[in-house]
């Protein structure tokens, strides 16, 4: 049984584990100027970023961006989840394929084209110049509003999937029979369906927050370069500012808090299941 367990875990111990302790020797480094850096054993860069309130107010405007995509991604995936997961037509894979090909575009070819949908010159402002009601463009790109809506349309389908396989276990039995008893519609679903899925939605929403938290070129193409995210802020550490210790500290920031808010949502959300 270990011999099969190895290759897998001499893959991922390879591709994962060693660049990130690499990473993590990095950010105890020194940064020099003339050096890129100085070898040591130092917390300072962690005590900087920390300590400055600019990149506090960056990961602030990470954190709620996160929270809000989430909780918009969960309200808008599991009626078309529910959808799906109810369908017994032979349009069901179809539309279970339909959900998946957003996945098959990158991100960048998808933020070019809300680009083109949200611009000055985009679809929307020209329809509405064209129609009379606006003189003025209004204001849809580099806005912190395009930079959500981009967002929540890469992690949507990954919401839908999680959420209409565990909908799709749920007996019809069970929700026939809470309305034989009297249930209304919204109580079959507060009492019945939202219970039985809470796993799948806490699957969904562990998934699209951990995504939301890392979103890069979304922020980059939609948030313009006066909207900063912590991806972003890491990337130009290293690439503009070659500060590489810095850079890996605030990743290591980054993947901590995503880690200790993704295990207390999970341990919260797990407890009030077990209730």
């Amino acid at each position: 049984m270990f011999a099969l367990f190895l290759p897998a875990f001499l893959v991922v111990a390879a591709l994962l584990v060693g660049p990130m302790v690499l990473l993590a020797r990095i950010s105890l480094n020194q940064y020099s100027a003339t050096q890129l850096m100085i070898e040591a054993t130092t917390a300072q860069n962690y005590l900087n970023a920390v300590a400055d309130p600019y990149y506090r107010g960056v990961m602030g405007t990470t954190l709620l961006m996160a929270f809000i995509c989430t909780a918009l991604t969960l309200a808008l995936g599991f009626p078309a989840a529910y959808r799906l997961a109810r369908m017994e037509s032979r349009w069901k894979s179809l539309v279970t394929v339909l959900t998946l090909i957003p996945l098959l575009v990158g991100n960048v070819v998808r933020a070019a084209g809300w680009l083109g949908l949200l611009g000055n010159d985009g679809l929307i402002n020209a329809s509405l110049r064209g129609l009379g009601v606006i003189a003025q463009p209004l204001p849809l790109i580099y806005t912190p509003g395009a930079v959500a809506v981009g967002t929540i349309a890469v992690v949507l389908p990954y919401m839908i999937l999680t959420l209409s396989s565990v909908i799709e276990s749920i007996p019809r039995a069970v929700e026939e029979a809470a309305a034989n008893l009297g249930a209304g519609a919204f109580t079959v679903f507060r009492r019945v369906v939202w219970p039985l899925a809470l796993p799948g939605t806490v699957a969904g929403c562990v998934l699209v927050f951990i995504l939301c938290m890392n979103t890069y070129a979304t922020a980059v193409l939609l948030g313009g370069s006066q909207f900063k995210m912590m991806a972003p802020a890491v990337y130009d550490q290293f690439s503009k500012s070659t500060n590489w210790p810095f850079g890996a500290a605030l990743a290591f920031i980054l993947l901590g808090a995503t880690l200790v808010l993704t295990v207390l949502g999970t341990a919260l959300l797990g407890r009030r299941y077990a209730r």
